[in-house]
């Protein structure tokens, strides 16, 4: 059983992201009111703005959070071309704040020539990494050489995807057997282009990145991404958000190896489901931290989880108004599976229907 819990966000515009801290007791939203806020999850499961300030002279598209590893640090992007990243320090003894906490900006990264669309922190045991990308197609990869001076961030590689890159992801294997992978989509509405999806890989022998694969099936504008927690497995999980709910499988295949072989891993490419329920574009894709569940949100206004049985065969679990109301006939009454101990949250993002709430099932 879902209980949905509503929240007066209080932003003054549009809703364009809501993220989740490592635990799931803190939240960021950020707005096209160009600010960002922070919530707390109180003890009795209440939810309450602890801080909210500007950060951009544009609308603020994504908002994200840095493993706790390296303190309380988000980052956010926005269509004034910077991406910015910020700290949560508590006053010292001195300061008239004494015990209180404030967000200051550690750095604002100005490379970008058109809006940012993207932002994302690399997997922890990578260090701290970051990389955007850009309406001009453009992917930016970052690293904090010092990870207690949040201030001095170095630019490790420009990526030139061709098409404007809407949405980003890392994926989360940290298995020797896998080198480091983001996927990129994009929102570009020629659909005589093919391969709205391309993966980079990074090359140990370059130091680089270097595309992988590109997934040719995908032609229509992507909203966002999302790899799945690894989990041990051989192949990685890739969800995506289009005009409906896609997702792939891709198997790194055996390459021998040889004196001169630096280039990526060919990967197999497998469709793994579609679904067009949501009957609209999709906005969000998110996997819970066992990779069991998948949560898609879009623009019939709707949440629909997606689990797959022994046989792989996805389905759909549960579908949510963004009310939080089931919608009559799904089966929202069904099990949920744990989450390993981690925090069991779906989100219903408004970053299209014009909702100025942020809904969050379950508490």
């Amino acid at each position: 059983m879902f209980v949905a819990r509503s929240i007066a966000a209080d932003h003054k515009d549009l809703i364009h992201d809501v993220s989740y801290d490592f635990h799931g007791r803190r939240m960021a939203t950020c707005s096209s009111d160009q600010s960002v806020k922070v919530w707390d999850k109180s003890d009795n499961g209440e939810w309450n703005c602890t801080a909210s300030w500007k950060t951009h002279s544009g609308s603020v598209w994504r908002v994200t959070w840095a493993h706790p590893e390296f303190g309380q640090v988000l980052a956010s992007c926005s269509f004034d071309r910077t991406a910015a990243v910020w700290e949560e320090i508590v006053g010292e003894s001195n300061d008239k704040q004494r015990g209180h906490s404030h967000w200051i900006k550690r750095t604002t990264l100005v490379d970008s020539r058109t809006s940012v669309t993207d932002v994302k922190f690399a997997p922890k045991h990578m260090g701290l990494m970051l990389t955007t990308c850009s309406a001009d197609g453009v992917m930016r990869i970052y690293e904090a050489p010092d990870v207690m001076n949040l201030s001095q961030w170095s630019l490790q590689q420009e990526i030139s995807c061709k098409l404007s890159c809407s949405c980003i992801s890392w994926s989360p294997s940290s298995s020797r057997a896998h080198a480091p992978m983001i996927a990129v989509g994009s929102d570009d509405s020629n659909t005589s282009y093919s391969g709205k999806v391309h993966i980079y890989e990074y090359i140990e022998n370059t130091r680089k990145y270097a595309k992988a694969e590109h997934l040719m099936t995908v032609t229509d504008p992507v909203h966002d991404i999302a790899f799945a927690p690894n989990l041990g497995r051989s192949f990685h999980v890739l969800a995506i958000a289009t005009k409906d709910v896609r997702i792939f499988k891709l198997i790194p295949m055996r390459r021998e190896v040889t004196a001169g072989s630096s280039g990526p891993t060919k990967l197999q490419v497998q469709i793994v489901a579609q679904f067009d329920n949501h009957n609209s574009q999709v906005w969000r894709v998110s996997w819970n931290i066992s990779s069991t569940l998948l949560a898609s949100s879009g623009d019939d206004g709707c949440v629909r989880l997606w689990k797959a049985n022994y046989m792989d065969n996805w389905k759909c679990t549960a579908i949510l108004r963004g009310d939080g109301s089931p919608v009559a006939g799904s089966s929202s009454q069904a099990a949920v599976p744990s989450t390993a101990g981690g925090p069991q949250h779906v989100l219903l993002q408004a970053s299209s229907a014009g909702r100025k709430k942020a809904q969050l099932m379950p508490g």
